[in-house]
């Protein structure tokens, strides 16, 4: 039965007997907004929900693909950095094979690094120096139209310029060539020898040149670069410390750093390259048969 105010409902409870409920109209009227209101709630939960899954997985696919370029750019920056350690390579193969015939111009850079003060006494002990360097190696040098060159002599392979010791006493635990990269496990090229010894060993400039570099160096850690002239340059890596100096001069056998872990190293060991016009050879040919001090 329906008033115009109530709402009267009469419930069964037990056999034979009804249970008479009234309810105000407006209760009702409520309730059924309240529902209607909860529905659309709901309805648009679950819409917001089914966006926010949807831009989850645009996110997260988005995220692989980058994942993946990124991969992919490292793998195509290190096959270029690998092809062009490869292009080096075959540069110095090209260079060594010109010294040995003559063919190759004579670029004295050990003499090339002058001071913009030096004094008169400094100028006449380095041209003592080039005099004497040239006297002893007159052999191997040869003045043509083009300009002086080196001659193919056995007796290059002796001066104090070339070098000629390994820059450690220790044990090589990597060649030069290829290899598996120890910290990713992919092809690499190794462009120089590691030979391991005690840390805080001191590492020696294996031939007579101008220290260029001596700082930190991606990779390298604590680098030593010496210029030997003709285009020779020796690189030393991974040390611990240095005890040489930008624009001084060395020996052969002088103390330049000492062994280290620096850079991206496994152990304690130095890092060691010869280059020929800045192009990588293999060290093993300078270190046969010498060790530090001969």
């Amino acid at each position: 039965m329906i008033t115009s105010k109530n709402y009267t409902f009469y419930i069964a409870t037990t056999p034979g007997k009804l249970q008479k409920l009234v309810i105000p109209a407006y209760v009702l009227h409520s309730l059924a907004v309240l529902a209607i209101i909860g529905a659309v709630t709901v309805v648009a939960a679950i819409g917001s929900y089914s966006r926010m899954l949807w831009k989850v997985g645009n996110y997260n696919a988005l995220r692989h693909d980058q994942e993946t370029l990124k991969k992919q750019y490292r793998q195509l920056q290190s096959t270029v950095n690998d092809t062009n350690q490869r292009l080096d390579s075959l540069q110095s193969l090209a260079t060594e094979v010109a010294m040995t015939y003559g063919v190759l111009r004579y670029h004295p850079a050990a003499f090339d690094s002058t001071d913009s003060q030096a004094s008169p006494e400094d100028a006449f002990d380095r041209s003592i120096e080039q005099y004497t360097f040239l006297k002893r190696n007159a052999a191997v040098i040869a003045v043509s139209s083009s300009g002086m060159q080196l001659m193919p002599a056995m007796n290059f392979a002796d001066s104090t310029y070339t070098p000629s010791i390994w820059p450690v006493i220790g044990h090589i635990t990597d060649s030069f060539g290829e290899r598996l990269d120890p910290f990713n496990g992919e092809g690499a090229f190794h462009t120089g020898v590691d030979v391991a010894s005690d840390y805080g060993a001191p590492v020696h400039a294996t031939a007579d040149g101008i220290v260029t570099i001596a700082e930190n160096h991606s990779g390298y850690g604590r680098l030593v670069v010496l210029d030997h002239g003709f285009g020779i340059s020796t690189w030393y890596a991974h040390l611990s410390s240095f005890s040489a100096v930008p624009g001084t001069r060395v020996k052969r056998g002088e103390v330049i750093g000492y062994t280290g872990i620096s850079g991206r190293s496994t152990g304690p060991h130095v890092h060691y390259e010869v280059r020929v016009n800045n192009a990588p050879v293999n060290p093993w040919r300078y270190m046969k048969g010498s060790t530090v001090g001969d």
